[in-house]
């Protein structure tokens, strides 16, 4: 879960298997709240942390520019 830091990559992966699940029909009602859940807490910790990756790229392309 997004809670105990995982990466990215993990946070990602887990959330495709989740979706996986989904549309296979593999979960009952209870695991499909559940699971539900958990992936809006995924995609929050991924959107995230790409808009904190891309406001660290246009910082970092921002000081390029300035040296130039």
């Amino acid at each position: 879960m997004a809670a105990k830091k995982e990466t990215y990559a993990e946070a990602m992966k887990r959330l495709e298997t989740i979706v996986s699940r989904i549309e296979s029909n593999e979960l009952d009602i209870d695991e499909l709240g559940e699971n539900l859940k958990e992936a809006q807490k995924l995609i929050k910790y991924c959107r995230e942390k790409l808009y904190k990756a891309d406001t660290e790229i246009k910082k970092m392309l921002g000081d390029a520019e300035a040296v130039e």
